[in-house]
């Protein structure tokens, strides 16, 4: 089975990047992972990730409950996918996926999304806030033991 390791966010804005910083680890930690970094969403999400058959993506969050370094597993049956395919701006994953599919893109059949919440995506800097820095290593081995990696 090829997976790809997505990893998601801005890495100029302190804490959005968390999900590309943590697809950067897993890769130290097995460099025969397939992993990609990405600023993009939605509709320019298709061209990388078809062909795949698992798709792990990472990425920030920012709930209202949420304590900085919380990591969220969740499906693709946690997404719904929007049923109006009127544009593809600012589409979701879960409407991309769906919308690829329609297209005749290889999907992946098994997807998993680790959303890390966060405490700041609006400040300028490559590093992340204390909170979230210091959870990485416990995050990035948490991935690795579920998905077996």
């Amino acid at each position: 089975m090829n997976t790809l390791i997505l990893g998601v966010g801005n890495p100029i804005l302190t804490d959005d990047g968390v999900g590309i910083k943590i697809a950067q680890k897993l890769k130290e930690e097995n460099p025969e992972l397939e992993v990609v970094e990405t600023s993009e969403a939605g509709i320019a999400l298709l061209d990388l990730i078809a062909g795949y058959d698992k798709l792990i993506i990472i990425d920030s969050i920012k709930t209202e409950q949420g304590k900085p370094g919380q990591v969220y597993k969740l499906g693709l049956e946690d997404l719904k996918p929007a049923m109006d395919f009127s544009s593809s701006h600012g589409i979701d994953i879960a409407t991309a996926l769906e919308l690829g599919q329609r297209l005749g893109y290889r999907m992946p059949k098994y997807i998993s999304l680790y959303a890390v919440e966060i405490r700041d995506n609006t400040t300028f800097g490559e590093k992340c806030t204390q909170e979230v820095e210091e959870r990485m290593p416990f995050i990035t081995k948490q991935i690795i033991d579920k998905e077996k990696l």
